[in-house]
């Protein structure tokens, strides 16, 4: 409460213009009977929040208007709906960001991550969570276990990610796996591939702080490549020689014609290459030789149901997200346009999250 018993004024990072970020009043829906109402305490940003602002648009998703940024995020319940019978005020929560429509066929089957009338936190025109409170149904809040922490509640969502695309591929005790990218999605994607038994991990990348971030997150050998598409086919015999067995699944968290043409060549026959970074729109392939040697290409679009386990990888100490956690920043107007620099800059930053 604020001064003389009055509710304080919710306020929210947002998004107004390129490269322009605004902290301004956000006025929250009334709470439906099936709602809760958080205090927003980590959110994290994410490589979709940076697009946004750098070029008002990521993929096909176009902001037209002003929108509220961030998804990455847990809070405190402040406010139960009438209905509410599993959470309580107090309760501390990670979100899962996408509401679906449950009417659908793809919501239907299940596959609810792929709902055409998804609203997603800070995917327009939908407002997201870099808030003081945000008003969410109560069945996508998520309690967290008592020895995980509100910042590792947030990494849940990229976590979601890695977790989503291990089970899309199958991984378990006797897949080999490689990793193109060892940034963010990158990292999450070696953590629950490790968690879901794979027995040895290889990851690329063109950085060396990278890999060596990777290198401390367990992954068994680290690769460095070029940028050069010429370089596919020797990079490929180095990618053999340090996973010393046959590739089972790739993961190209990245996205380029480059990675996604070397995860082909380099995984075995009756592999498969799982699309999880979505770098380019259209790549040049070589899926002849692919589809000759019976190597699947899979996608994955988000993530469903996945909350539950990360939090009990999270609970059980089988992940640890805490060392991706590089930076932290404040919610003021500065430390705001600062948290989003230092995420765009890339370098030595993986997560950079904001505690409000």
């Amino acid at each position: 409460m604020g001064k003389g018993g009055t509710m304080e004024e919710n306020m929210a990072a947002w998004l107004v213009g390129i490269n322009t970020l605004k902290i301004q009043p956000f006025k929250l829906p009334d709470l439906g009977p099936h709602d809760v109402r958080i205090r927003m305490k980590a959110v994290g940003i994410c490589g979709s929040d940076v697009h946004y602002l750098k070029a008002m648009r990521c993929a096909d998703f176009i902001v037209k208007e002003p929108m509220v940024i961030g998804h990455e995020c847990a809070g405190i319940i402040e406010e139960v709906g009438a209905e509410v019978k599993h959470l309580a005020p107090g309760d501390r929560v990670a979100l899962e960001p996408g509401i679906s429509c449950w009417r659908c066929e793809s919501c239907k089957e299940g596959r609810y991550n792929l709902c055409p009338d998804m609203k997603f936190f800070a995917t327009p025109p939908v407002h997201g969570s870099l808030a003081n409170q945000v008003v969410h149904p109560a069945d996508l809040c998520f309690k967290l276990p008592e020895n995980v922490s509100l910042e590792e509640g947030a990494m849940c969502e990229p976590l979601s990610v890695g977790v989503h695309a291990c089970r899309r591929a199958n991984v378990g005790p006797e897949t080999n796996v490689l990793v193109m990218g060892a940034g963010p999605i990158g990292l999450v994607t070696l953590l629950a591939a490790r968690a879901f038994g794979a027995p040895r991990i290889v990851i690329v990348d063109v950085d060396d702080h990278r890999l060596s971030v990777a290198k401390t997150l367990g992954a068994d050998e680290i690769v460095k490549v070029s940028t050069n598409i010429q370089d596919v086919a020797e990079e490929v015999v180095q990618i053999g020689k340090a996973m010393g067995a046959g590739v089972d699944v790739t993961f190209d968290c990245v996205g380029f014609d480059k990675t996604m043409s070397t995860g082909l060549r380099a995984t075995r026959p009756g592999g498969k290459v799982c699309l999880v970074g979505m770098g380019h729109d259209a790549m040049t392939l070589p899926l002849t030789s692919a589809s000759a040697r019976e190597v699947d290409v899979i996608g994955i679009f988000r993530y469903k149901n996945t909350w539950p386990l990360c939090l009990e990888f999270l609970r059980s100490g089988k992940i640890d997200v805490k060392p991706l956690i590089t930076h932290r920043f404040g919610f003021s107007q500065k430390e705001v346009e600062d948290a989003f620099a230092t995420s765009a800059r890339g370098g030595n930053a993986i997560k950079v999250m904001f505690n409000l």
